[in-house]
């Protein structure tokens, strides 16, 4: 009996594709988050009561890293409950064949072919050379800067007497920087970082932070390629960045700088917020990043209007760059729609950018995400206001921020009925993994193009 199911199981691994095996890992990997988070020893001895469907509520928000919880996290999870969650960010952030990958590379054990294109797929890569080297240099260099910015954290707190002692600055400071790296938003103190709202450098420290995170990792392995480049040929040579990094930095500095934009202005100069120019400022600029992307917090999102809620809740659609920690469409898949709009406009049949043309097949790509996002999360948006008794601007703000998996939120989550935690759910985890892999999970093989073409008839549009 046990043989066979072993040859079953292995049947059906050797039919999957990448893809599937992919989602199916991401899936075990929740399962496995949601036993850990039933553990009692992980939660405080007075803490609420939390049911079955709120455990996997937040393991879901956990693997995919957003930072949505139906209860109060500072008042169920314990010290080592915040150890597990920093631990389960990694997972997350990381993805369950980086961790895998590098595991197996500290083990000494051989990579195959099988896996490569696990790590391909997980991270987005258009070629399967130089996947483990991707890899190992991503993982060094995340672990490093939360490392590094965790212990200046805990300097940092412990010279401004924020903690009683060392130690609960040296846990908090962690806390902060592991979630401010891997985007995770989980608010463990109750007030997030609002304490700090004033304090413009830790800020300027957490959204850089936040910017590696999301930026994508193919950005970050050329930016520490190119400053070895520069240190050995001391700008004899000059280095070639991909149009993926040019494109990814591009597009995240523009949204980044309107966003800022529109949220000052929406604000009125911030007028709910502090008569304070600088001030205003710098929360519009903090909230256009982690709206983005982490979920970090330093006020209340009450205390915004209606304008500013709704732009927030579109730069979380948007969401990250792709082959990150973040979620959401992807600013790059954006960036091309928005190019192919423009190029439709003007009348050119191709979108040239950076010396370089974007493919036919990566501009269908972006269309289709696009668009069968918006659907998703408009139909999620319509099977809410049926099932929940809250203000319409709420559940569009819900629903952007899980598919976003940012974390932000109106206050709306621990009110959610079954059938609207089953729906954010959903859209937690196609979030996560990506709208074009949740279409290709469907897919068992690529259809054949014919070899034939059927006459064209031209249709009437528009």
């Amino acid at each position: 009996m046990f043989y066979r199911l072993k040859k079953k199981i292995r049947a059906k691994y050797r039919e999957a594709t990448p893809i599937q095996l992919l989602v199916a890992y991401y899936g075990i990997a929740t399962i496995i988050t949601f036993g850990l988070l039933c553990l009692p020893w992980i939660k405080l001895p007075d803490a609420p009561e939390t049911t079955l469907l709120d455990n996997l509520f937040m393991a879901i928000s956990t693997i995919s890293v957003t930072g949505l919880s139906t209860f109060p996290i500072d008042q169920v999870y314990n010290e080592y409950g915040v150890i597990l969650l920093e631990i389960l960010f990694q997972v997350g952030g990381f993805g369950v064949t980086m961790l895998a990958t590098v595991a197996m590379v500290l083990t000494g054990r051989r990579i195959g072919l099988h896996q490569r294109q696990l790590i391909q797929f997980d991270m987005n890569q258009p070629r399967l050379s130089g996947m483990v080297k991707l890899v190992t240099s991503v993982f060094g260099l995340m672990i490093m800067v939360q490392v590094v910015f965790g212990l200046l954290f805990s300097l940092y707190f412990t010279w401004r007497h924020v903690y009683d002692n060392f130690s609960a600055a040296l846990f908090h400071g962690m806390y902060i920087s592991i979630s401010a790296v891997t985007n995770a938003g989980f608010d463990v103190t109750g007030d997030s970082i609002a304490p700090f709202r004033q304090d413009y450098v830790f800020l300027m420290i957490i959204m850089v932070l936040v910017i590696i995170g999301s930026i994508g990792y193919p950005v970050l392995t050329e930016i520490e390629a190119w400053f070895f480049y520069k240190l050995r040929y001391r700008g004899l040579r000059k280095f070639r960045f991909s149009l993926f990094c040019k494109l990814a930095v591009f597009f995240a500095a523009i949204f980044t700088i309107v966003g800022t934009i529109l949220l000052y202005l929406s604000e009125n100069g911030g007028l709910h917020l502090r008569a304070d120019s600088l001030h205003n400022f710098m929360s519009a600029m903090f909230y256009s990043v982690s709206s983005r992307n982490a979920g970090l917090q330093i006020n209340s999102m009450n205390d915004f209007n209606h304008t500013t809620l709704l732009l927030l809740a579109l730069l979380m659609f948007i969401g990250a760059s792709p082959s990150s920690v973040g979620g959401g469409v992807r600013t790059t898949t954006i960036g091309i729609f928005i190019l192919y709009l423009y190029s439709f406009i003007r009348g050119r049949n191709n979108i040239n950018i950076f010396n370089r043309r974007i493919s036919r097949e990566d501009i269908q790509k972006a269309i289709v995400v696009v668009s069968l996002s918006t659907l998703l999360c408009i139909s999620a948006v319509f099977i809410l206001s049926a099932t929940e008794d809250a203000p319409l601007l709420s559940l569009v703000f819900e629903v952007a921020s899980a598919f976003g998996t940012t974390g932000l939120s109106l206050g709306i989550t621990d009110s959610l009925s079954t059938v609207g935690k089953i729906v954010i759910m959903v859209l937690m985890f196609i979030g996560r993994i990506g709208m074009l892999y949740t279409l290709m999970f469907f897919i068992r093989k690529r259809d054949r193009d014919l070899s034939y073409k059927m006459p064209t008839e031209k249709i009437i549009i528009g």
